[in-house]
């Protein structure tokens, strides 16, 4: 979801025919599971999800107004619902909502991947998209923005991926497209991935690959070595898909299945960052990529660029089963095994 007005799209478009929503097991095999939200509960998981509020335009000539309210963003029949909804609130005609992990969970390499049915009609824009967890201390682009799948409502059977950092950010984002040779996103459940490796992000749409970036493809250094944390949100209008017409039927709603974290098996190292008050012990939560455990966390900051950076736990796969503490600001304390109860 870019941050400022786009689009002079440099695209390549991936003509495809509709696949049914799902991955292979063999495309598991390669991955290990570390974070995951089923939306199976009554309510949205605080402890993962931070509600953002605000309706400035977001850098874009939005329209929309994003709550905290549960007209706008709930958890109904195993989905997480977020609803854009056509009503006066905040001195904006529109509301939705716009959810994001950040202060609670951010990575580094792995596979992101999201089960959604996105909304249709002119003048909406879905997104499932990443952040740089450093943007409160360098700011949009510096930081880089990952976005893992981008649609508008006058463009049914097509999805974007691209990344923004400094030198390429709006306009200027490096991107790709993937179409539908018949039917529309809206019509079903898709499953829209990002693999991403030291040197080489790749996006998926239900498995197939149709992107690769690497640092040759940018025209300046890359950004990607950082924790990245997740954003899923309904834009309404906005200078890239334009504004709603009389052709637009309100609500709409993005219905998602799941959101899932992987990281690779071989034993490369991926980093999350996840924002803790409470020590780890194996006794009350054996599993270290669950962490942490349901327990009170601080909020996390807000600035004008949405970001923020409480204490966190940092997990590491070498040495295996270790982590440690990090305050934003402040060197990190000394590794400790898990399970040592420090």
């Amino acid at each position: 979801m870019m941050l400022t007005p786009h689009h002079a799209w440099i695209t390549l478009v991936v003509g495809v025919s509709c696949s049914c929503a799902g991955t292979p097991e063999l495309s598991r095999a390669r991955w290990q599971l570390v974070w995951h939200d089923e939306f199976d509960g009554t309510a949205l998981d605080a402890g993962k999800w931070v509600r953002e509020t605000g309706g400035g335009g977001w850098g874009n000539a939005e329209l929309e107004f994003y709550t905290d309210r549960t007209e706008n963003a709930r958890i109904a029949g195993g989905n997480l619902i977020i609803e854009a909804r056509r009503e006066t609130f905040g001195n904006r005609d529109y509301t939705s909502a716009r959810l994001k992990t950040q202060g609670l969970g951010a990575w580094r390499y792995g596979r992101m991947e999201a089960r959604i049915q996105i909304p249709r009609g002119q003048g909406l824009w879905p997104a499932f998209w990443m952040l740089g967890d450093n943007c409160v201390t360098v700011g949009w682009p510096a930081c880089g923005e990952i976005d893992i799948m981008e649609n508008i409502g006058k463009e049914p059977r097509r999805v974007h991926g691209t990344v923004h950092g400094p030198g390429y950010s709006g306009a200027q984002g490096v991107t790709s497209a993937y179409e539908l040779s018949a039917g529309a996103f809206a019509d079903r459940f898709h499953v829209f991935a990002v693999e991403w490796d030291p040197g080489a992000i790749r996006w998926y749409v239900d498995d197939t690959l149709y992107k690769t970036v690497t640092p040759h493809d940018l025209p300046v250094p890359w950004v990607y070595d950082q924790p990245f944390f997740i954003i899923l949100n309904v834009a309404v209008g906005g200078s890239w898909p334009g504004n709603p017409d009389t052709t637009t039927v309100f609500p709409q709603t993005m219905r998602v299945d799941y959101v899932r974290v992987y990281r690779k098996t071989s034993g490369r190292r991926m980093v999350s960052r996840m924002s803790c008050t409470t020590p780890y012990h194996p006794s009350t939560h054996p599993r270290p990529f669950d962490w942490p455990p349901p327990v009170a966390r601080p909020n996390p900051r807000k600035s004008s660029c949405g970001c923020g950076g409480p204490v966190s736990t940092r997990f590491t796969s070498s040495p295996p089963g270790s982590y440690r503490t990090v305050v934003a600001g402040l060197a990190p304390m000394p590794s400790a095994p898990i399970g040592s109860g420090t």
